[in-house]
């Protein structure tokens, strides 16, 4: 069954939603890390243990960087919704 140009057209904007939200997300996820970082400077200038605030650094910066591979996909599919929209 052939999906609807109107439909295609409804997939696309939801997509670009998508795009927007998960450009804000990883904006977002990179801000929490710098002010995590910030606090692992001060707990060490401090002379306190780092190991756990360290090892959330760590987590977060994996977890963005699988954010921005999901964004990939996200924004694959908006090209491949706006040509078949385009081609109507």
């Amino acid at each position: 069954m052939a999906v609807s140009l109107a439909e295609r057209t409804a997939q696309l904007e939801a997509e670009r939603g998508l795009l927007v939200k998960a450009d804000q997300d990883i904006e977002e996820g990179w801000r929490r890390i710098h002010d995590q970082e910030d606090r692992v400077r001060e707990l060490m200038a401090g002379g306190h243990d780092t190991c756990q605030a360290e090892r959330l650094v760590s987590l977060l910066k994996q977890t963005v960087v699988e954010w921005e591979r999901h964004r990939v996909l996200i924004a694959e599919r908006v090209e491949y919704l706006r040509q078949e929209v385009a081609a109507g």
